[in-house]
């Protein structure tokens, strides 16, 4: 990504974000809350971690959490969102635009929770850089919105919103590597405030 993409995606987040007082509901998404359920807290890493309520919510089951934003405004409302929760000492709020950097180490678990933008984002190559973060016995968990959002006009490009059998096509997990666990697409009982009614969901456990 060169850095005139990393600048205009960072300005973009941040004016987004600004729009409004808060962008998000404030609560954990459903998926990772069901997907994780039986899953011994270790480390995480939450890419595109927004206004912190999923990094936050990990913590308080027990994990410790590097939650990572391309945009400022969005980790300082994540930092206070962990200060009130009293969480501010279990997660590391890390801004990172992907295509360009990433966190260091592994994981035991590995989210990447609706992360979309606009075309100039290589989604791809961020996922198989996620993969290889996740530590042995650990899981990658990806979920994202089916069908084209509200927002694309927005952004005047392109965001493609794969199934999970692409998702998977993009990771090719070797499978004496990986496991996989949930390749669907699972309906939603309300629709998203962008009118997905669907969301694709991947689950491996390396």
């Amino acid at each position: 990504m060169s850095e005139d993409t990393e600048t205009t995606s960072r300005q973009y987040w941040d004016a987004r974000y600004r729009e409004g007082e808060r962008l998000w509901s404030g609560e954990p998404n459903a998926a990772l809350i069901a997907e994780t359920a039986e899953t011994q807290p270790g480390t995480a890493l939450d890419l595109g971690c927004g206004e912190g309520a999923d990094a936050v919510w990990l913590a308080r089951q027990g994990w410790r959490v590097v939650a990572v934003d391309v945009s400022a405004v969005a980790l300082e409302r994540a930092r206070s969102h962990a200060d009130e929760a009293g969480m501010a000492d279990r997660v590391d709020f890390q801004r990172h635009d992907l295509g360009s950097s990433f966190p260091e180490g592994s994981f035991d678990l590995v989210a990447a929770l609706f992360l979309h933008s606009w075309k100039d984002m290589p989604r791809e190559e961020i996922l198989r850089t996620a993969a290889s973060r996740v530590a042995p016995g650990g899981t990658l968990l990806i979920v994202g919105h089916v069908g084209d959002p509200v927002w694309v006009e927005e952004l005047g490009a392109h965001v493609e919103l794969p199934t999970s059998a692409q998702v998977l096509a993009w990771l090719e997990p070797d499978e004496r590597q990986w496991e996989i666990l949930v390749s669907e697409e699972r309906e939603r009982a309300h629709a998203s405030p962008g009118g997905h009614r669907a969301d694709s969901i991947v689950k491996l456990r390396r």
